[in-house]
């Protein structure tokens, strides 16, 4: 059985770009407690806080529940629920889950091949990390799940016949566009002659079809480049800088190089360079941004 292809098939609900990162991210918790505890279940009433916080930090901006993909991801094969009363779901309903003492853990299956085979673990994490979140993200959320995949090189990693691969061109275009700046500060730091804390941030992420092109992408410090992908920072008519209401910071750090971004013209491209386009950053809006934006000057 190639448990990567299934890993990579993960059925979700999708349309237009939408996100539905929901069973990526019960499934990634899931590995990171097998590699803990083999033998263990997860209590729904026990794990439901954690998912949810999950979810809240890195799925979509609208109010979801994690009994949906604790439900719905055995239709994949990857994952069993059982409850008092025997083997099976009780459904995706939270009171049915907490009442019926559900737990959920990886399919009998899958545990017996993780034991043979113990850096499919490690493939199977990265390829839920490539598909469905920015590399920018990728560190934090291991941590968050208490997993840390073996680093692997960009050639050895898990390939699914006909998935697009990566331009490395990108980053040199992009950077070349902006000046070698921070599109939202400014920052333009070099050791030498070589740039320093200056990153390609795709606006529609690669792993949404976004194109590795100039139209989407964005030349970012790091910081911005992490809260752009966050959705504490967006990008509005106007190409303007959008910060996120729900953002908060007191210091004067945070208000310097945050809310005082509110509604601030994005910096650059060079002329005779294309802007990010409309249909990216209205994606990025709907699907990473969170909340409403901050008026301009607010602070």
């Amino acid at each position: 059985m190639d448990w990567l292809e299934r890993t990579a098939k993960l059925r979700q609900w999708s349309g237009n770009g939408t996100r539905a990162p929901h069973k990526p991210l019960l499934l990634l918790y899931a590995l990171g407690r097998f590699q803990d505890d083999a033998q263990g279940e997860l209590r729904y009433s026990a794990v439901e806080s954690d998912l949810q916080r999950l979810l809240t930090e890195y799925g979509p901006a609208h109010r979801t529940t994690p009994a949906y993909p604790f439900h719905h991801l055995v239709s994949d094969g990857v994952w069993e629920v059982r409850t008092d009363r025997g083997p099976g779901s009780p459904g995706s309903g939270v009171r049915e889950l907490r009442a019926t003492g559900a737990t959920g853990r990886l399919a009998p299956e899958l545990r017996d091949a993780l034991r043979r085979e113990p850096s499919l673990l490690h493939r199977m994490a990265r390829m839920l990390l490539d598909r469905h979140f920015p590399p920018s993200l990728h560190a934090e959320l291991c941590e968050a799940v208490a997993l840390e995949p073996e680093p692997e090189p960009s050639e050895l990693r898990p390939m699914v016949p006909g998935r697009r691969q990566r331009d490395r061109r990108m980053r040199e275009s992009v950077l070349t566009a902006y000046e070698y700046r921070c599109a939202f500060c400014g920052y333009d730091g070099r050791i030498g002659a070589v740039p320093v804390g200056l990153e390609a941030a795709h606006v529609r992420w690669w792993a949404f079809d976004g194109p590795d092109d100039v139209e989407n992408g964005l030349c970012l410090c790091t910081l911005h480049h992490k809260l752009f992908d966050k959705g504490v920072l967006g990008i509005g008519e106007g190409h303007r800088i959008l910060v996120s209401q729900r953002f908060a910071g007191h210091s004067a750090a945070a208000r310097e190089h945050v809310v005082a971004l509110a509604y601030r013209p994005v910096i650059g491209p060079q002329p005779g360079t294309r802007p990010v386009a409309a249909s990216h950053r209205t994606w990025h809006t709907r699907q990473v941004f969170q909340g409403a934006p901050r008026p301009g000057g607010a602070g």
